[in-house]
């Protein structure tokens, strides 16, 4: 399983369900289920499914538009666009785990971590758990 490294607020706004766009500078191929790493904190604390890449949003006028799926605020709006974040990743049926999954963070992973097989069964128990 792969888990995306996303850091705050970014990440609470995606688990709270307010937060549709994942904005990235590149696109990606990977499509269906993978599991949200908190930066910084070594814990999974969700999953979601990744189902597409928007186009690139092209002005800032499309980014002030897109707002409520990206929840970029408006004073952060102009950075995020200069520095390139202009690429949505389209998430759905985000799912917060009750209890965080503890993993190893690989050196030098930035976006994508590789999940060891024993933490993506922890999180499918934590799944299944009543």
């Amino acid at each position: 399983m792969k888990g995306l490294i996303v850091d705050e607020p970014w990440i609470g706004a995606i688990l709270s369900g307010r937060k549709s766009w994942e904005m990235r500078s590149s696109r990606t191929t990977h499509r269906g289920r993978f599991a949200l790493i908190r930066k910084g904190s070594g814990l999974v604390v969700g999953l979601a499914d990744l189902i597409g890449c928007e186009p690139a949003i092209v002005s800032l006028e499309a980014y002030a538009a897109a707002e409520a799926r990206h929840c970029i605020p408006a004073e952060r709006q102009k950075a995020a666009f200069e520095g390139r974040w202009r690429i949505p990743w389209v998430l759905a049926d985000v799912v917060s785990l009750a209890r965080p999954v503890p993993y190893v963070h690989p050196r030098g992973a930035v976006t994508w971590v590789v999940l060891a097989d024993d933490v993506a069964a922890t999180i499918a128990d934590a799944l299944s758990a009543p």
